[in-house]
């Protein structure tokens, strides 16, 4: 491994205790990140206002406080990428799309405030479809984000470029969101890990029902230690949990906290594609390996249904079609038109159907937590399917069969419940495939825990892909 390629690859963790001892510093860590953003992004594409001198600048200014003695936590001076969806001051946000009027942000959002406030150094953002209502990264925006595993296929979304980003090796810290599955699904099929937190715990704005920010990252520990900093309050966020002291740092257990706990089995969402062979095989061995730990594993039957991501899918196209209707027609015309048809085809919905639909969202959250109320833990699958093409829309390629793939993941935005993708194994292609743990309400150090001691117990993690060429 090269120097780069090495220096890109340490942990959050490892470089704060270097820069602590003066083994490393920011300034040489950025440089490398930086080098390998550059080897990697003519493939990837995962980056957008990607600003060397800036982040160097940033890096400089660490390296000062940590010769001084006056670094300001652990996430000086360590490299991070932010979703292009949450806003940065003096950056557009563009969602995505080509048809927003590009408007430099006037305030950081909370969880781009905390970076900053914690001293880690902005590389760059990282792209997003089309308004993120997508599972992918095609984008009538930014450029096609490819998945670094097999450039021919997504890395997933709408956290496209921040999944690409951190299997890449763009440093260890990344910020995505989720409404549906945005964090997990391409987490999963990039093989990385991240919590989709309790809605509220990382405060963030504009908020809306479902919506969470939450840490992307290779491994566990660089997540909690993300979400020291990413749950501090903010009131901005009108659905933000109060202020809590949780102890992040405890996440570090041992593979015995699993025995006795009761987890949940779920291999079939009720609704939307079938698991294929591949990916149930994988989740029924990290089932295995956990009751082999101690775990008590029970089958569950599947809680949503149809009509409930019928009803959801829906009143998401009603809540496009109504805001692009607030577009010009020059606006309208850019918007990539997978979404359009999508959003357009609300059109004839009555009031009544769209009430109907609305309502499906309450009655997965009600079905999700009785489900989960007897289990400690409830893992599946992340996603029914293996990556899509890099140019497909969606895993169906039909917008009117576009949440499909969404039928695991989506319950925990609406119920409010913690969930996390983490590697459980690899198809026969090579591709890795994400296990799904969901947690009790208010439980996200519960499955930073659980997830962790997973991370011991699981088959040999194969090397990260590397550059073509290299």
């Amino acid at each position: 491994m090269s120097d780069v390629a090495l220096l890109s690859s340490l942990s959050a963790q490892e470089l704060a205790a270097a820069y602590r001892d003066r083994k490393l510093s920011p300034v040489e860590v950025t440089q490398a990140v930086i080098a390998q953003v550059e080897r990697w992004e003519p493939h990837l594409q995962a980056t957008w206002l990607f600003r060397p001198e800036a982040a160097l600048e940033q890096a400089r200014a660490s390296e000062a406080r940590w010769l001084r003695g006056d670094a300001r936590g652990p996430l000086d001076g360590v490299p991070a990428t932010i979703k292009e969806n949450i806003a940065t001051r003096g950056d557009p946000m563009p969602a995505g799309t080509a048809a927003v009027d590009l408007k430099p942000a006037a305030a950081d959002a909370p969880p781009a405030a905390r970076l900053k406030e914690a001293g880690a150094v902005i590389v760059s953002k990282t792209t997003m479809p089309d308004y993120g209502m997508l599972s992918s990264g095609l984008s009538s925006f930014h450029t096609l984000a490819r998945n670094p595993w097999d450039l021919s296929l997504t890395p997933g979304g709408s956290s496209a470029g921040a999944a690409a980003a951190t299997a890449a090796g763009y440093g260890p810290l990344h910020l995505g969101t989720d409404i549906g599955g945005s964090l997990r699904l391409p987490a999963s099929w990039c093989g990385i890990f991240t919590l989709k937190p309790s809605l509220g715990r990382v405060p963030i704005d504009p908020p809306y029902m479902g919506r969470a920010a939450g840490p992307m990252t290779r491994a566990v520990g660089d997540a909690a230690l993300l979400m020291q900093a990413l749950s501090k309050p903010d009131a901005r966020d009108s659905m933000s949990l109060p202020p809590q002291d949780m102890a992040w740092a405890s996440f570090d257990v041992a593979p015995d906290h699993l025995r006795g706990l009761r987890f949940g089995l779920l291999l079939d969402a009720g609704c939307g594609l079938a698991v294929e062979p591949e990916i149930q095989a994988a989740v029924e061995q990290a089932a295995r390996l956990l009751e082999k730990a101690g775990a008590i594993i029970e089958p569950m039957r599947p809680f949503m249904s149809q009509s409930m991501l019928d009803g959801m899918d829906h009143f998401w196209r009603m809540r496009s079609l109504v805001d692009m209707k607030s577009l010009r027609a020059d606006q309208r015309s850019k918007v990539l038109p997978y979404i359009r048809e999508w959003a357009e085809s609300a059109a004839e919905f009555s009031g009544e159907h769209v009430f109907r639909g609305f309502s499906q969202f309450h009655a997965t959250r009600v079905a999700a937590v009785s489900a989960c109320a007897r289990f400690d833990y409830v893992i599946s699958p992340v996603s029914p399917n293996m990556p899509a093409a890099a140019e497909a829309p969606s895993p169906t390629n039909d917008p009117l069969r576009p949440l499909e793939h969404i039928g695991f993941t989506v319950p925990f935005n609406m119920s409010e419940q913690p969930a996390a993708s983490v590697n459980c194994g690899y198809s026969a292609a090579g591709l890795p495939i994400g296990l799904q743990i969901a947690g009790q309400r208010f439980d996200d150090l519960g499955v930073l825990r659980v997830s962790r001691a997973f991370e011991q117990i699981r088959e040999p993690q194969r090397p990260w892909p590397s550059p073509p060429g290299r």
